[in-house]
């Protein structure tokens, strides 16, 4: 499409660069970090609007700027979406949504209730709701609980060597099950207002309803689970339960425990609503210190404003923005010595680090903490990938500190190696927070079918352990980097490219991979690197951009293939300048002009598409064979189990970081 000549491309590139770098400084914020906007679905405004009705809050000043948050993102058909424009809505967001507008005290006769109420009945109504979407239901008392996954609150008393205790789950889904546990033991309901109920998506009598018709088609390897289920739930209505208060105190006490110090749980939404929802259950009051502190979180910095309604984040992304911005001016050739900005995101970072002990140490012993969360404040979750890109950063930021700040940073990468050196998992791949979360055994019980309840190791967190080892001058001699290196080799797909956990999907994990293994000092020409290269290649788009939908996930089809979108085209340009070769000089300066052609003239990019992965839904959390596994994951490319985030500063970093490197490959 656009055939610039080198010489042009190089002083076009320039002044994007420069205008590229002074918005990033610009948007700098006064406390010293970066950070944007964490775009999802709508169920983080349904799912707080219920809250506050579980909760009893009736005076919230931002209720009906939250509700038209919903109403914003209702899709012409009357549903709701997991992602940018996905082939369909989604059955559990829009059930929700529709629940909390209803709750929210919206006639059943308004238009987008109709619209909602024809969508769902017509998409099979409320049989396929998941287990979340039933719960919440449940709670309202529009679902019976023994409905339900019975995960007994007796779960805490398993010591972690038992094959099924709560630290066998993965971080996010351990700090929402607990709280849940409580409510489920408890049965507890606030029931909606008669005029508020939702009885008109029961189109047949309720009690002809069947609320079992969920797990009746479940494989064989779930069966017994499914029984069991049915045999917990008829204990859970026993009117003696030994143990049973005593487990409810000691899940009570855990939950407080794991508060952050800005109110919230876990750094992301569920375990923070759903702790929110046991606490009041059990008794405490609203003015309660500890639910004080977690409702009042939501007015920090969990929110923002678009288009005249607030909307609700499901997590705070600042040190991952302040990590991938301060890579992006140093790609740049930014004068740390010269920059305030820089300055002042370093010495931010490594106040950042945490230093306390966290749910990690229940099976990693003998190491001193290190690493950094990925939001502010969750310090019982430092996570591997973060702190690899910490680790790269200050090591690239080294050359340019006086010797107190070396001094420092010196003692941070030391600390930081060493934590997530003993985080490394028995394949020799790196998992976000835990290690060896593997444990497939648990994924069988009727509570997941959501998401993933695991964290297993994954490409790309491998990947940037890699790369910042590689950094350090680490290479395959080192056993550690050796494992890893072979766990990355057997992930490979066979048309060469990899797997995106964190990102979408395949662009992303070939992106991280390429720039790690130049950092080991592998050879570039080897013929699986040049296959991943030519993967790349062959999916540029006509325009010159890259882009991947998040459909890809369950349709092979897809991989590698949707509109181009800047961070996309970031991700696929870093893979090629990687390899280092000149070959592939002509498409990196297609891809090149795609991003500066669509460079706004503030200097950012325009990205309304999700390219930040939270769950896949494949349950397991890890690289699954869709051919083989896709009728037993209860999604399609719609992604129903799945959970897709639009980080709003990657459009921004990534191009920026790819405009940079591409820079200096080319001037070569």
């Amino acid at each position: 499409m656009y055939s610039t000549p080198h010489s042009m491309i190089i002083s076009s590139l320039q002044q994007g660069i420069e205008r590229g770098v002074a918005w990033l400084l610009d948007n700098h914020r006064p406390e010293g970090f970066w950070v944007g906007n964490l775009e999802t679905n709508s169920c983080m405004e349904a799912e707080w609007v219920l809250a506050m009705h579980f909760l009893g809050v009736e005076d919230d000043p931002k209720y009906e700027s939250v509700v038209r948050a919903i109403l914003n993102e209702q899709r012409p058909d009357g549903s709701w979406e997991v992602y940018y424009q996905a082939p369909m809505g989604d059955i559990n967001v829009t059930v929700e949504c529709y629940t909390a507008l209803r709750a929210s005290g919206m006639s059943v006769d308004s238009p987008p209730l109709c619209k909602a109420r024809n969508w769902i009945l017509e998409h099979g109504g409320l049989v396929g709701l998941r287990v979340f979407t039933r719960y919440w239901l449940a709670l309202f008392g529009e679902w019976p609980w023994d409905a339900t996954p019975a995960l007994p609150p007796e779960i805490i008393f398993l010591p972690s060597w038992a094959p099924f205790n709560v630290y066998r789950f993965a971080s996010w889904a351990r700090g929402t099950i607990i709280p849940l546990t409580v409510l489920r033991a408890r049965r507890t309901v606030r029931e909606l207002p008669p005029e508020y109920r939702i009885d008109e998506l029961f189109p047949e009598i309720r009690e002809r309803f069947d609320y079992r018709s969920i797990g009746k088609n479940t494989s064989f390897r779930q069966r017994p689970f499914y029984l069991f289920d049915r045999l917990l739930s008829r204990y859970t209505r026993f009117p003696f339960c030994p143990g049973r208060e005593l487990a409810i105190r000691q899940c009570l006490e855990w939950i407080i425990r794991h508060q952050e110090a800005d109110g919230a749980w876990s750094g992301i939404q569920p375990p923070w609503i759903y702790s929110l929802l046991a606490l009041h259950a059990e008794g405490y009051a609203l003015d309660h210190p500890v639910l004080a502190a977690g409702l009042d979180a939501w007015n920090k910095y969990w929110k923002f404003e678009k288009n005249g309604a607030t909307y609700l984040q499901a997590s705070d992304t600042p040190v991952w923005d302040t990590l991938l911005s301060l890579l992006a001016t140093l790609d740049c050739d930014q004068d740390f010595n010269l920059t305030p900005q820089m300055q002042a995101a370093l010495e931010w970072i490594l106040n950042e680090q945490v230093m306390a002990g966290g749910d990690w140490q229940v099976y990693v012993k003998d190491v001193e903490p290190g690493g950094w969360a990925f939001e502010r404040q969750n310090d019982f979750y430092p996570d591997v990938d973060d702190t690899a890109v910490a680790v790269i950063v200050l090591l690239r930021l080294l050359p340019a500190l006086d010797s107190v700040l070396r001094s420092r940073v010196d003692l941070a990468i030391r600390r930081a190696v060493a934590w997530m050196s003993a985080m490394q998992s028995s394949n020799g791949g790196w998992g976000a927070f835990d290690k060896d979360n593997t444990s497939h055994f648990i994924t069988l019980i009727p509570f997941c079918d959501f998401g993933e309840t695991l964290d297993p190791p994954s490409v790309d967190v491998t990947a940037h352990v890699l790369e910042a080892l590689g950094l350090l001058g680490r290479g395959m001699d080192d056993p550690v980097v050796a494992r890893a290196y072979r766990y990355i080799r057997a992930e490979q797909e066979k048309d060469g490219s990899w797997f995106g956990r964190w990102g979408v999907n395949h662009i992303y994990g070939t992106a991280a991979v390429m720039p790690a293994l130049k950092a080991i000092g592998e050879d570039m020409n080897a013929l699986y690197v040049q296959k991943a290269a030519r993967w790349i290649v062959d999916h540029q788009n006509p325009d010159g951009g890259w882009g991947e939908s998040c459909g890809s996930y369950m349709d092979i089809t897809l991989r590698g293939r949707g509109p181009s979108t800047a961070s996309q085209t970031g991700w696929a340009l870093m893979a090629l300048v990687a390899t280092g070769s000149h070959t592939y000089d002509q498409i990196i300066e297609r891809g090149l002009e795609w991003l500066l052609v669509t460079q706004r003239a503030d200097g950012t990019w325009n990205e309304p598409q999700y390219t930040g992965t939270g769950f896949p839904g494949y349950g397991t959390g890890e690289r699954t064979d869709i051919a083989k596994a896709a009728d037993n994951l209860d999604q399609g490319s719609e992604l129903s189990r799945g959970f897709m985030l639009n980080y709003n500063m990657y459009r921004h970093y990534f191009p920026l970081m790819a405009m940079g490197r591409a820079r200096h490959h080319l001037s070569e």
